[in-house]
This record gives structure tokens, C-alpha cells and sequence, in this order.
């Protein structure tokens, strides 16, 4: 019923949408504290790409974000049955996966690679996917782009890459970074502000 006393019957829209997935998050989550490999399978399949995607750009490193997308699926394995269900499961995974890659940042760090590779506008590591194949100086432009852009966050500390990539990569909400990172929204805004003002000062010294 709305809040004005109106049932709402077949509602459609995001509060629908939303509640549909809240239950395919609860009917997933049951048959992973069964056991179920066919959940698991099924949770990594949907999941997979946006992981190794948040860890490329965290660690500025495609073997290494490749190495620690599968130590992430085995520690949300062995963690499932400790899922406070506070938050969304793709949230749940996303908080795992950033602390990952956090404490593999520190690790690097330690071994003297705390940084990401140097720039390199030549780089392919950034050609656009899948679709009609851009022209060569197209994409030769894209690949500079892309490799500027992720030198730029490799120079910022690995919170505030956290929020960089949450919000402006993947486009998640300010609630849903606010579940993830376990911070107060206004904190979340002003430090994604200096963060994206850096980046923007960075980039800006890469210009011809």
C-alpha cells in the first residue's frame, strides 16, 4: 500500500524491479549456503566481468587483478554462510572484493611495486570490446585515453581509487558505495571530490 492508502497492484518500475531482485538475491543466496555448485557457478558467471574489471583498475595490472579475482570467488565461497544479509549479495561481493584488493595494494607495496605500470600510451590494454572494429587512428586514441586515465588513478591512494572506480567506472549509487565501503555519505562525497580533482590535475599534465 503507498503511503497514501493507495494499494498498488502490478506496479511496475524500479520499486518493482528492485524487490524482484531482492528475491532472486534471497533464492540465489539459499542454494549457496546449500552447498549448491550450480549457485556458485551461476554467482560467478554474472559477477565475474565487473570483479576483474574493479580489480584492473585498482591494481593498474590484468595478471595480477586476474590472480586476485579467483582468491575473491574462493573467499566469498567459504564466507557465504557469513553473510549478515545486511546489504545486497552484489554489494556484499563488492565490499570482499575491495578489501582484496586493498590489502593486495599493501602487499605490492611491500615488494616495492606499489604502483601501477608507468603510462604508456602505446599500451593495448584498454581497446575498446566487442563491436564494429574503430578505425586504426581511432583506436590507437582510445588505447591513450584509456592508459592515461589509468595512470591518473594509480597515483591516487587506494581509497580514494576505491571510490573513483565505484562511482565513475562502475556508476554504482552513493548508497550503494556507502554499503560497500562502510562510510557516511558525506564522507564518500568529499573525499570522491579531491579524488577527482587530483585526477583532473593529473591529467591535465598529460596534455601535449
Amino acid at each position: 500500500m503507498s503511503p497514501g492508502g493507495v494499494l498498488e497492484i502490478g506496479q511496475d518500475g524500479p520499486a518493482a524491479e528492485a524487490s524482484d531482485s531482492r528475491r532472486e538475491d534471497a533464492a540465489l543466496l539459499a542454494r549457496l549456503r546449500q552447498g549448491d555448485s550450480d549457485a556458485f557457478e551461476q554467482l560467478v558467471r554474472t559477477h565475474q566481468d565487473r570483479v576483474y574489471d574493479f580489480c584492473v583498475r585498482m591494481l593498474g595490472d590484468r595478471e595480477e587483478a586476474h590472480d586476485l579475482v579467483q582468491e575473491i570467488f574462493v573467499s566469498v565461497h567459504q564466507n557465504v554462510r557469513r553473510f549478515r544479509e545486511d546489504a545486497r549479495l552484489s554489494t556484499w561481493l563488492f565490499r570482499i572484493t575491495k578489501n582484496h584488493c586493498i590489502n593486495r595494494l599493501k602487499y605490492l607495496k611491500r615488494r616495492g611495486r606499489g604502483r601501477s605500470e608507468e603510462y604508456d600510451e602505446t599500451s593495448d590494454a584498454w581497446v575498446d570490446g566487442p563491436g564494429a572494429p574503430p578505425t586504426p587512428d581511432a583506436a590507437l586514441e582510445s588505447a591513450r585515453e584509456r592508459a592515461r586515465v589509468q595512470w591518473a588513478i594509480s597515483q591516487l591512494d587506494p581509497d580514494a581509487r576505491v571510490l573513483v572506480a565505484l562511482r565513475d567506472i562502475e556508476g554504482l549509487s552513493y548508497d550503494e558505495i556507502v554499503d560497500i565501503t562502510e562510510l557516511p555519505e558525506g564522507t564518500v562525497k568529499s573525499r570522491l571530490h579531491r579524488a577527482r580533482e587530483k585526477l583532473a590535475n593529473l591529467l591535465g599534465r598529460l596534455e601535449p
